[in-house]
């Protein structure tokens, strides 16, 4: 338990913060797997411009670094154009 006002603070702002933090982190996660797991071009097409929004808006609010968002979805788009390929 914090002793001075300010310490409390500090604790109610990293709360709310890692709660946030943990819901980008689930919307993008969640994005990239149905995106990957997706059959067809044109559903995964569509479900990865779903993924790049979440990993944008988590890279926005500092959840994940700007390059970290970039790869994971040049990651995702390798796989989504491989099914056009087949």
């Amino acid at each position: 338990m914090p002793n001075k006002p300010a310490a409390a603070k500090a604790l109610r702002q990293m709360k709310r913060r890692a709660a946030l933090n943990l819901d980008y982190k689930t919307k993008f996660r969640d994005a990239v797997k149905k995106a990957a797991k997706a059959t067809s071009f044109e559903e995964a097409k569509k479900l990865a411009q779903v993924a790049q929004k979440a990993l944008d808006k988590a890279a926005k609010h500092g959840t994940i670094k700007k390059n970290t968002a970039a790869r994971r979805f040049s990651r995702l788009m390798k796989k989504v154009n491989a099914l056009a390929k087949k």
